[in-house]
């Protein structure tokens, strides 16, 4: 019997040019967490290689950097080198795919030289960041070649690629640099005729060259920037982030087990949500997307056929019509301190005063809300502020912290127009409720309501905020002038069979 032929590669033969849809699919670790994985993702890019044209990036296998960053510190404290974890699950991951002999080679090369590697730093007993670029990145290096040699064994073309070879350059300091956009062109150079062939580029995310040729990582995110910046430099049609939750939800479901699917987010909508404590995209991954207008599809490998979520600029609002709330998030135990100045009222410099002493103790601030004297702001678990930092707020101010605080968030670009009655639902049910808000703030784009409280009322004040906008339970609120047409509840999500047209 005659070859099936795929959509795509029947309408190259009726053209010149390809085009079908152009797309990069993103892959995290715990959807290569072991040799099955990477089968069920191997076909699922066959599949979907039928309706589009797709370059490949991907993270290292399950928890394999982990492991190789507590190779590296066992490497420093006790001298010993021990890469049992890794080497054992990439060698049985190889048998149990049946991989040829060439692509065996080039895992135990990668070994070899991590093993090296390792002799090196626990000789000198110490793990400069340069160090510990090189040693994360080994990897994405074997993933991407395990992942490419799968393809080729079930019929698809691939090949592999190292970030750095397809001309991936990064500015900023070790463990957290981002992408040159004067790489731009190399990228699509590189890339263009390996898609126009319909090969299939497996490249590593996470990881590049810096300007000196040394190997540095991306930091948080890394491996979503990596395909946000190869679809921006490239041109392409949408980003594919395939990770193991259907998407983003309209909260947390670990607390609000009646969570629901969102179908749509604006990137500002998203890096909001991403920045208080949802487990999407990292803000700074969504900044080549949204620069170049390529939308970003979050998708789930272990459920592919659930449409997840689209961020993009803008929406067809017969697809995805309305919503006042897009999705309520949480950031747990985090610190609200209270400053109020000692100066007299209407000196000038004490807000400058202020975020000076904050940025001398390398402080990230999270929200902020102000008067003429007093300034109320939180601070994350993982940036507090030490003894040094408060004698020298003391100098200008009367300093009081507060510990096991929470930040609850809603996000949605329709709010732009009707935070005061958000706000009076908010208010209204949780004091009804008994719960007290410690702090308010509503950043500069409006799209985002951040409500201070104790962090041992979030797991009350949560579900009731989420059904207050979910589910209708607000009913001041859906009647509320000019919110008439907006929807409490989200509605049922849109195939994802085509790529939307919103470039």
């Amino acid at each position: 019997p005659a070859k099936r032929r795929s959509r795509c590669h029947v309408k190259m033969m009726e053209s010149t040019e390809n085009d079908c849809p152009r797309v990069v699919m993103k892959f995290g670790g715990s959807s290569l967490a072991s040799g099955k994985r990477m089968c069920q993702v191997a076909e699922l890019i066959k599949s979907q290689r039928e309706h589009v044209d797709p370059v490949i990036v991907v993270s290292a296998m399950g928890k394999t950097t982990n492991a190789l960053l507590k190779a590296g510190e066992k490497a420093v404290d006790e001298g010993q080198v021990r890469i049992d974890e890794i080497r054992t699950l990439h060698l049985d991951t190889l048998e149990e795919l049946d991989l040829p002999g060439a692509t065996g080679t080039e895992i135990r090369g990668l070994l070899r030289d991590l093993e090296a590697l390792l002799d090196g730093v626990s000789m000198v007993r110490e793990l400069t960041p340069r160090t510990r670029d090189l040693l994360a990145s080994f990897g994405e290096r074997l993933s991407c070649r395990v992942l490419a040699a799968q393809l080729n064994q079930i019929g698809i073309p691939a090949i592999a690629k190292d970030a750095w070879t397809i001309g991936m350059r990064t500015i900023g300091r070790f463990g957290d640099a981002v992408v040159d956009e004067d790489c731009y062109s190399d990228l699509k150079s590189s890339l263009s005729p390996i898609i126009q062939r319909r090969e299939v580029a497996v490249v590593t995310g996470f990881i590049g060259k810096d300007a000196d040729g040394r190997i540095v990582t991306l930091g948080r995110g890394g491996s979503d920037l990596t395909a946000t910046a190869l679809a921006a430099a490239c041109g392409l049609d949408e980003v594919q982030v395939w990770k193991d939750v259907d998407g983003m939800m309209s909260a947390d479901p670990r607390l609000v087990p009646h969570a629901v699917p969102v179908p749509f987010a604006t990137y500002e909508e998203a890096a909001e949500l991403a920045y208080f404590g949802a487990q999407l995209l990292h803000p700074v991954s969504m900044q080549p997307a949204l620069k170049a207008n390529v939308p970003v599809r979050v998708k789930n490998s272990y459920n592919p056929d659930h449409p997840g979520t689209l961020i993009a600029k803008q929406t067809n609002e017969q697809q995805f019509p309305q919503t006042l709330v897009t999705a309520i998030t949480t950031k747990r135990r985090v610190t609200l301190v209270d400053v109020v100045s000692t100066r007299m009222v209407g000196q000038s410099g004490f807000l400058a005063r202020l975020f000076q002493s904050l940025s001398a103790a390398d402080v990230s601030v999270d929200v902020v809300a102000t008067s003429e004297v007093s300034v109320s702001l939180t601070l994350d678990k993982n940036s507090q502020l030490d003894p040094t930092a408060i004698a020298d707020l003391s100098q200008i101010a009367q300093v009081a912290i507060h510990s096991n605080r929470a930040i609850i968030s809603l996000v949605g670009d329709n709010m732009k127009d009707h935070s005061t009655a958000v706000l009076a639902s908010c208010f209204n049910i949780l004091a009804n409720n008994g719960i007290h808000v410690e702090m308010i703030s509503q950043g500069a784009s409006k799209v985002n309501i951040a409500l201070v409280l104790d962090d041992e009322d979030t797991d009350a004040a949560l579900p009731l905020l989420h059904d207050c906008f979910f589910l209708e339970e607000c009913k001041p609120l859906t009647q509320t002038k000019n919110t008439t047409t907006m929807k409490a509840t989200l509605p049922a999500a849109a195939s994802t069979s085509s790529i939307p047209a919103t470039r």
